[in-house]
């Protein structure tokens, strides 16, 4: 922010006080008391021959008389300056200013004019404060990573979403090179260059992005550069893409052009929206995840969107190009168990396809099995699930033929598998094959700040499938969402705002038409709230009531059950002693 330079000339009083050389001491006496001036300039024909100050006409009353002259009393260690003068460079006051020609004085400058300039530069900074904070919290809510470094590399801002990328604070970022922080990064070749790099493809914490790296020049030079991580993947590009075909009524995108990443049922990282820290740190752990064959384990509460992560693994990984196959183990009769995951030969059992049918394991072979609900699994098929992914081989029912599957496992569950293990409902040796690489789904109650993009591409995704209009939601109704709980969490706000969007007749979703249940739920958690005050409030009279009268007590005591002392010590009158022993006695009754 450029520094406002003000001279003099601005501020200073352009008609001052002055006296005339021939003055008589009580007469300037008389202007000096009229306008509470500590001094005032001696000025003729323009030009400033010296000072008279009180306190120099005060200590020599006794020498001087009041008719006498002021050039007797006149000092000459007074300041001038010039009207270009600046005002930060005023060391003392008053000075006169004067003309740099002539040489005749113009204005003067003194505590009132210093006062005035001072106010106008508190103002000043307090806008340009607010300012930054407006620039700074735009910095921090931008859903895209904006980094800016200076001339030799070093950090200089870092906002939430980059730091989310990466998992380093932006507290720790700051003053670090760029190449110790991002991985990947081409910033210092900008610096170097000082040629931008626009829609550059960078991998970043095992995710594709598309960034922008700008050099930032002044006065003719770099003197740092910018990155801005722009586009999650190709989704979000084919999506603003799409968009545009849209808003240009032109078909932009090539029908040659294969994108096998835009199937309907693939998930990729940048379609799990949040940018909340629990939520960013989840998808920094399955991103590397990811990279690996590793066995992945996804904890958390039912419809926080356990499957949508373990899809995202899959696709952004190793086993990408094979078979996703998804088994929901709390769905599947315990009768049908086996047989759906190992398949059985034909004549097996009675209604028995006469082909003979492959499990899910051969089917996800060279691919990912997805066992949701794994905590439901009955007991006894546990060991039989150890034992295939020990030995990746499996036999059909009625078989004999071991058939080698090669797949990934991720598993999933809502229940707490250490405590089932402690209860005797969930094997040990199985748990640790699946314990490899945890990661838990936080709820969305814990990750409220997400629910405005999470609403925004519900709402989005609403138009395209009803084929109507966009609808808007009000604030009122977001602040209500935001204090509801969220039982059922992404599952729960997928479905409230659906139906919102099908039932709500004007374009505008306001707080009316806000499902009853969440009203309900709300309000409680209001009122709760304030019970809770209420009752800390009464804990907090009986814990006072209770330490008086253990005081009274004690000094009854001291002075042998005399009443009339008691109330002496106690700073109180006797009839109130009494009525307060009379609530004590009636409480224990």
């Amino acid at each position: 922010m450029e520094k406002t330079n003000y001279t003099v000339a601005t501020w200073m009083n352009k008609s001052p006080i002055t006296i005339q050389p021939s003055m008589r001491i009580k007469d300037a006496l008389t202007i000096l008391c009229q306008y509470k001036k500590n001094e005032l300039p001696v000025v003729e024909e323009g030009r400033v021959h010296g000072i008279l100050r009180i306190h120099d006409v005060i200590a020599s009353l006794d020498e001087i008389s009041g008719d006498n002259s002021i050039t007797a009393m006149m000092k000459s260690d007074y300041s001038t300056v010039f009207a270009d003068y600046l005002m930060e460079d005023i060391t003392h006051l008053p000075v006169y200013i004067v003309d740099r020609q002539s040489g005749k004085m113009i204005g003067e400058l003194s505590e009132v004019e210093m006062l005035t300039f001072q106010k106008r530069i508190m103002q000043e900074l307090n806008d340009k404060s607010e300012t930054i904070q407006w620039y700074e919290l735009t910095f921090d809510t931008a859903y895209e990573g904006l980094t800016v470094v200076n001339e030799k590399g070093v950090i200089q801002l870092f906002n939430q979403a980059y730091s989310r990328y990466v998992g380093v604070p932006k507290e720790e970022a700051v003053g670090r090179l760029a190449e110790e922080v991002i991985e990947n990064t081409r910033l210092p070749v900008v610096l170097k260059t000082g040629v931008p790099e626009r829609s550059q493809a960078h991998r970043l914490q095992g995710q594709n992005l598309v960034v922008h790296r700008i050099p930032i020049w002044k006065d003719n030079k770099v003197i740092g550069a910018a990155g801005i991580l722009v586009y999650e993947g190709t989704s979000e590009i084919y999506q603003a893409m799409k968009r545009m075909e849209k808003l240009d009524g032109k078909h932009i995108i090539d029908s040659k052009i294969t994108l096998p990443d835009m199937e309907e049922n693939q998930i990729h990282f940048e379609d799990i929206l949040g940018e909340s820290p629990t939520i960013s740190q989840a998808k920094k752990i399955a991103r590397k995840a990811a990279d690996s064959n590793a066995t992945v384990l996804i904890t958390g509460e039912s419809g926080v969107g356990k499957e949508q992560f373990a899809k995202a693994i899959h696709y952004g990984g190793m086993t990408k190009a094979g078979p996703f196959i998804s088994v929901n183990c709390a769905a599947i009769p315990d009768g049908l168990m086996e047989s759906e995951l190992f398949g059985y030969t034909k004549g097996s059992f009675t209604g028995a396809d006469k082909e003979g049918k492959p499990g899910k394991f051969e089917l996800a072979h060279n691919g990912t099995i997805f066992l949701d609900e794994i905590g439901d699994m009955p007991f006894n098929m546990q060991a039989k699930i150890l034992r295939v992914l020990q030995e990746k081989k499996v036999v059909r029912i009625g078989g004999n033929k071991s058939i080698s599957v090669n797949f990934r496992l991720i598993s999933a569950t809502n229940k707490d598998l250490k405590q089932l293990v402690r209860n005797g409902d969930f094997r040990e040796d199985l748990y640790y094959r699946l314990y490899v690489i945890p990661i838990h789904i936080p709820p969305l109650r814990e990750r409220k700040d997400d629910l405005p993009i999470l609403i925004a591409h519900k709402l989005e995704s609403l138009v395209k499938i009803y084929g109507v209009k966009e609808k808007t939601i009000d604030q009122k109704l977001l602040k209500l969402m935001r204090n509801h709980h969220w039982p059922g969490n992404i599952r729960e706000l997928m479905n409230v705002l659906e139906r919102l969007f099908v039932l709500t007749d004007s374009d505008h979703i306001s707080l009316r038409d806000m499902p009853e249940l969440m009203q309900v739920s709300a309000y409680r958690e209001t009122a709760d709230v304030k019970l809770n005050h209420i009752q800390r409030k009464k804990q907090l009279m009986d814990e006072v009531s209770k330490e008086e009268e253990e005081i009274i007590e004690q000094t009854l005591r001291q002075v042998n059950g005399n009443k009339s002392q008691a109330a002496k010590l106690l700073g109180v009158s006797r009839s109130t002693l009494y009525n307060k022993l009379s609530r004590y006695k009636n409480k224990k009754a």
